[in-house]
């Protein structure tokens, strides 16, 4: 940590400290927790909100007690105190948030935000293996993005030997495929990253796709992943044998080129939302112009004074139509169902280069602003996605929080629609808010209002050469058509084809691959040493999905150093316990708000079961993943 020799220096920087995440930081650098008890705890735990909601006299207060604190320090040997006991977290926590935390979270602050100088989810072993048994065990991880990185860093760790095939020419997976105009990630970046890689230098709040593009190739490029990986290659089919535990997997790379591998465990990291899903409507080949899907986006093209049309109102986009509107002589929204979208001041808004020295410099800062980000972005809010049985409005929300956040974001959007009776209809949802995938205004709204924006909602009959006929007979003309009509987001790991014990294959289990269901949402029975990551019913509406990766990670961990640690060759959930687990979780589905009758989106299949998210909390399936439990499991 480099402090400032001047005084006055250090003064400037921390006037621009977010005071929830700065006394908690100096708690834990001076180990006086007396400091606490002087100052109410914050009421706003929200990114940017530099005051904390505190009066102007204790912002003064505290800002001169991290003065003199980290001036202490600089002056000092640069030592830290030990980690603040359970007790003491504990607190801190409270005054961070503003409310009181369960107790319970304590390990998972540790851990997540962490608070300790060393990664808490750093892989140890129990009983290191030797070299020769660690040399002679090989895994196989399909997929570079978030979660395929994260599992080779741990397996590199463990000195596992990992090779990871990748579909595409660089790691990144969503970030490296998708490059619409504005595409953004839409929970905060200072959250939405690996535990144990914090960067302090992000430039947005939500920062755009290039820099998260380069937040993973240095994070590859420090663990040395390159050396690791197969890229333009892509796994057409996997094997079980059962003689002698292994897995054959057939890949074939961009040259056509096909080879057979072989793997004593296989990771699958292909992720959620990587095979674009083009709409079923007649003539969508027919069209003459540039024609492609919004995460195929072709950067060749001038959108400048053309006639644009896009299908679809979804996550894409929102984020890249108003951008294509300042271009475009004429845009045209095709919009199936409104959705429900929330303002963020922060969402658009830059990082001071203040802000960012506090979180580079000021010990233990980054970590209690990643927790405060924590906090209120993912259990904090999950009452708004759970149904109020006792609710008397059940038609328009699923409760009083929920209903809250409806009142807030009918607000927003009739502010920035100017009340404009035509577009209100159009755009206010007839289903409770958060019912589908949350979305955050990116100025679609005053995008609308646009004298070169329509937004029609009438169904679409057919696509044809000049553009797209709508049902009331209506002829659309356009000089380029963009889909954004999202992916096979239930089609988890497909196109590949995986078979088990037995022969079976995984996507039969799976009803044609309809009905995904896996234990934890990692493993299946008959498919021994197969391990999925951002599986199914593990999507994280409220969190971040690094998140939920990393959790993974650290339970297949735990699964290979059962195996390695004591000779086994395999490892396979028994049916009972996935089958209770799946029970469990569609019997909480029930109580959540995507299965309101109202809602239908990419989270249900075909008969209306919910098949990507997850219904626990942040915590519960942090608790459920921190280790394996082997009673669970078959294990020769």
């Amino acid at each position: 940590m480099n402090i400032p020799a001047d005084d006055q220096s250090l003064k400037k920087f921390l006037a621009y400290a977010n005071l929830p995440a700065l006394l908690p930081a100096i708690v834990q650098l001076t180990g006086d927790a007396s400091l606490l008890s002087r100052f109410r705890p914050s009421a706003s735990p929200m990114m940017g909100a530099v005051d904390g909601d505190h009066s102007e006299e204790d912002q003064a207060a505290i800002r001169e007690i991290a003065f003199l604190a980290l001036k202490t320090y600089r002056d000092g040997d640069g030592s830290f105190p030990p980690l603040p006991s359970d007790e003491q977290l504990t607190e801190m926590m409270n005054w961070c948030a503003g409310e009181t935390i369960p107790p319970e979270y304590v390990p998972l602050a540790i851990e997540e935000a962490a608070l300790a100088e060393s990664d808490p989810r750093h892989f140890e072993w129990t009983a290191r293996p030797t070299d020769e048994k660690l040399a002679d065990f090989r895994v196989l991880i399909v997929g570079a993005g978030f979660g395929g990185v994260c599992a080779a860093i741990r397996l590199g760790q463990a000195g596992i030997p990992y090779t990871i095939i990748e579909k595409n020419e660089s790691v990144g997976g969503t970030w490296h495929e998708n490059s619409y105009p504005d595409l953004r990630v839409d929970v905060p970046n200072h959250f939405y990253s690996y535990s144990f890689e914090h960067n302090p230098d992000w430039s947005d709040y939500f920062s755009k796709r290039d820099e998260l593009k380069a937040y993973i190739d240095a994070v590859s490029t420090k663990h040395r992943i390159d050396a690791n990986i197969r890229l333009e290659t892509e796994v057409l089919r996997a094997d079980y044998d059962e003689s002698n535990a292994m897995w054959s997997v057939l890949v074939r790379s961009s040259r056509g080129q096909e080879e057979v591998l072989t793997a004593n465990a296989v990771i699958s990291a292909v992720g959620m939302l990587n095979r674009p899903q083009y709409p079923d409507i007649k003539g969508v080949d027919s069209f003459d112009g540039p024609c492609f899907h919004s995460s195929r986006w072709d950067h060749t093209l001038d959108l400048e004074g053309k006639r644009v049309g896009v299908i679809g109102t979804g996550a894409s986009a929102m984020q890249f139509v108003p951008r294509v509107a300042e271009r475009a002589s004429q845009l045209t929204v095709f919009q199936r169902a409104a959705h429900w979208a929330s303002y963020n001041p922060s969402y658009r808004a830059t990082i001071e280069e203040e802000f960012k020295w506090c979180l580079r410099h000021i010990p233990f800062y980054h970590s209690w602003y990643r927790f405060l980000l924590f906090w209120a972005g993912s259990d904090r809010v999950y009452p708004v996605f759970r149904i109020d049985p006792d609710w008397h409005e059940p038609e328009r929300s699923i409760g009083l929080a929920n209903d809250l956040f409806r009142q807030a974001a009918t607000q927003h959007i009739t502010e920035q629609l100017g009340s404009d009776p035509v577009l209100m209809k159009k755009c206010i949802p007839d289903y409770p808010p958060l019912g589908k995938r949350p979305l955050m205004d990116n100025g679609w709204y005053s995008t609308l209002c646009r004298e070169n924006v329509d937004l029609v909602t009438e169904g679409i009959q057919e696509i044809t050469p000049k553009g797209v006929v709508t049902d009331d007979g209506t002829t659309h003309e356009f000089d380029v058509l963009v889909l954004a009509t999202g992916f096979h987001a239930g089609k988890f790991l497909w196109p590949m084809e995986i078979a088990g014990k037995g022969g079976v294959v995984l996507q039969d289990r799976w009803e044609g691959g309809e009905n995904p269901r896996a234990y934890l949402g990692i493993t299946m029975p008959d498919f021994p040493n197969m391990f999925c990551l951002y599986g199914p019913n593990t999507n994280p509406v409220i969190g971040s999905v690094i998140y939920m990766l990393e959790c993974q990670t650290t339970y297949i961990m735990g699964c290979l150093r059962e195996m390695l640690e004591n000779g086994h060759k395999s490892i396979e959930c028994r049916p009972e316990i996935h089958d209770a687990y799946n029970e469990r979780l569609d019997a909480e589905m029930e109580h959540m708000i995507w299965r309101h009758p109202k809602v239908n989106s990419y989270y249900n299949n075909k008969s209306g079961r919910i098949v990507t998210n997850v219904p626990w909390t942040m915590f519960q399936y942090w608790d459920m993943t921190r280790s394996p439990d082997l009673e669970e499991y078959q294990i020769e």
